[in-house]
């Protein structure tokens, strides 16, 4: 596993620092090379970036998770720094991965573009007319898609959770869905913010201004 750090402004280590997963065929290094932590110096938030390569082979290889868990989340929290769990396409499921298998450590979660599960599941929620009235059902053990379906259908805390996606991502449909379910469990409207553009870099930089600017304003 490699991870790169970027402390806040100050140098110094903030109470918060949020945990960024990358997508399939991207690296921990291009959220640098494309501004992402540019946009927290610039606007000089007390906030720590740590950008992670996993290398998952599949969904149900545990070892990475268990790495991660071990070597940068518990530390974190035995600290008393809040984390945030964040990623971007692939990512976005890894960081749901982690957060429907240890659902107690972590305080927020920020998801850019999601990819949201095989197309058959999907199909599956949306015929049920939606995520609340979707039944999961027997979960096979290695189905860590539909166990984090069924971890968003019944998370009850207050956690935040924001979405963002361009309204021509190729994935909108499912983020449709997700969106939809958080409205229905009450969220507040900002925890979906819908732009335009597609599935790429240029879209989740803005998403992540967006992010900022309504978080941290």
């Amino acid at each position: 596993m490699r991870s790169i750090l970027k402390p806040a402004a100050s140098g110094r280590a903030a109470a918060t620092q949020m945990v960024w997963f990358p997508g399939a065929y991207h690296s921990a290094q291009d959220f640098l090379d494309t501004g992402f932590a540019e946009a927290v110096l610039k606007r000089r938030i007390p906030l720590d970036l740590r950008f992670v390569d996993l290398e998952m082979q599949h969904l149900d290889d545990r070892e990475p998770l268990e790495l991660l868990r071990h070597e940068i989340v518990l530390p974190a929290l035995g600290s008393g720094v809040s984390v945030w769990l964040a990623g971007i396409s692939l990512g976005g499921l890894v960081a749901l991965d982690y957060a429907s298998s240890y659902p107690d450590e972590f305080d927020g979660l920020c998801l850019l573009a999601p990819y949201l599960g095989n197309r058959m599941l999907l199909t599956e929620i949306a015929a049920a007319s939606g995520l609340m009235a979707w039944e999961p059902g027997e979960l096979a053990q290695a189905d860590a898609e539909r166990r984090i379906w069924r971890y968003l259908k019944v998370r009850i805390d207050s956690r935040p959770l924001y979405l963002g996606y361009g309204q021509d991502d190729r994935f909108s449909a499912a983020h449709g869905l997700l969106a939809h379910g958080l409205l229905a469990q009450g969220r507040p409207a900002d925890a979906v913010d819908v732009i335009g553009g597609g599935h790429d870099w240029r879209t989740w930089i803005k998403l992540w201004e967006n992010f900022l600017d309504s978080r941290f304003a």
